[in-house]
């Protein structure tokens, strides 16, 4: 969304106001429910961060104004009806005052939910190699090299195969978990990720007949 599609929302249904779900751009974890008017929609796109218009103080405060934990922009985007808004955002922080991720708690459990922690786990990753923490196995394999960490995950890979042949789903799991762990390791290392993973799988998906 830009500066210019503010004019032709629905202001008038919600007397002002539009409701404007922020999502983890990572996860897609639902962070939490505000509103906005045009002029706290305006701010947001222009300063990248997520700002509402505060009914109970009746005026624009940005979300982490107090706290320090913003939500970055990452995209706006409208319903169908342009009554609403979804905001994508990289949250900088917890997002609830409670300390929680979402406002809505971190108890809510989905497969797509828990399918998102592969996001989490690349920035989990991406630490690990940055700050390198004392016997940290991520750190030390990554300065093992690309040639080490392949090796890694052929040995994961095989060991898989085993589990599925020769013991029980339990062990299957565990090392299913081990090999996807390798394995982002390993795209890391070629500049790569899941998510080019991802979007191989879904560009066959969308060339099938």
């Amino acid at each position: 969304m830009n500066l210019a599609q503010i004019r032709t929302l629905d202001w008038e249904k919600g007397d002002g106001l539009l409701p404007a779900i922020v999502q983890d751009c990572a996860t897609g974890q639902v962070l939490m429910l505000g509103f906005m008017n045009a002029e706290a929609l305006r701010t947001t796109l222009e300063s990248g961060r997520v700002t509402f218009f505060s009914r109970s103080k009746n005026r624009l405060w940005t979300k982490g104004e107090t706290s320090g934990h913003f939500l970055s922009v990452v995209a706006v985007a409208e319903d169908c009806d342009k009554d609403s808004l979804l905001i994508t955002a990289r949250p900088e922080g917890p997002t609830c005052h409670n300390g929680t991720d979402s406002c809505f708690g971190d108890d809510i459990r989905s497969e797509a939910a828990g399918l998102s922690f592969l996001a989490r786990l690349e920035s989990v990753l991406a630490q690990r190699i940055a700050d390198r923490p004392e016997g940290s196995y991520t750190a030390r394999l990554w300065s093992e090299g690309t040639t080490r960490i392949a090796q890694k995950v052929g040995e994961e890979g095989v060991e898989v195969a085993l589990a599925a042949v020769t013991q029980a789903d339990e062990r299957l799991v565990s090392e299913s978990a081990d090999l996807i762990f390798h394995l982002a390791l390993l795209l890391k290392n070629r500049g790569l990720s899941l998510a080019t993973v991802v979007a191989e799988l879904e560009q066959r998906h969308r060339a099938k007949p």
